[in-house]
C-alpha cells in the first residue's frame, strides 16, 4: 500500500467555506472514485489555513488509474473550478507505511468505499 498526502494552503479565513463546499459537492464525487480515504483534516496549530487529506492505494498504478478517472469526471472538473478561489498552493507526497502500520497491507477491512 501507499498513502498519498495532499496539502492545500488556502487564503486566510477560507477553511470553513472550502470544507463546506467539499462536504456538499466534492466528497460525493471523489470518495467513490478514489476509494480509501484515510482522513481529511484542517490545521489548527503550526502552519495554518491548510487542508490535508490522505488516500490509500494498493500501488502507484492504482493511484494513477483512480486519479485519471477522477480528472476525467465532468462533475469533478466543475467542482475543481469552484475550489480554486480558495487555494494558494498545493503539495503532494507519497508515503510508504511502516510494516506494522494498518495501511501496510491491502486489508479489505480498511477499504471503506469497497470500490475497485
Amino acid at each position: 500500500m501507499i498513502v498519498e498526502q495532499r496539502t492545500y494552503s488556502l487564503k486566510i479565513g477560507a477553511v470553513p467555506a472550502y470544507l463546506k463546499l467539499y462536504e456538499e459537492e466534492g466528497l460525493a464525487i471523489q470518495r467513490p472514485i478514489l476509494g480509501r480515504m484515510v482522513g481529511y483534516y484542517h490545521s489548527d496549530i503550526g502552519a495554518l489555513h491548510q487542508i490535508v487529506h490522505l488516500w490509500a492505494y494498493k500501488d502507484l498504478q492504482e493511484r494513477s488509474e483512480r486519479r485519471g478517472r477522477l480528472m476525467a469526471d465532468p462533475r469533478w472538473k466543475e467542482y475543481a473550478v469552484k475550489t480554486r478561489q480558495f487555494q494558494i498552493s498545493q503539495e503532494n507526497k507519497i508515503l510508504t507505511p511502516a510494516p506494522f502500520s494498518p495501511w501496510a497491507q491491502d486489508d479489505p477491512a480498511l477499504d471503506m468505499a469497497n470500490n475497485s
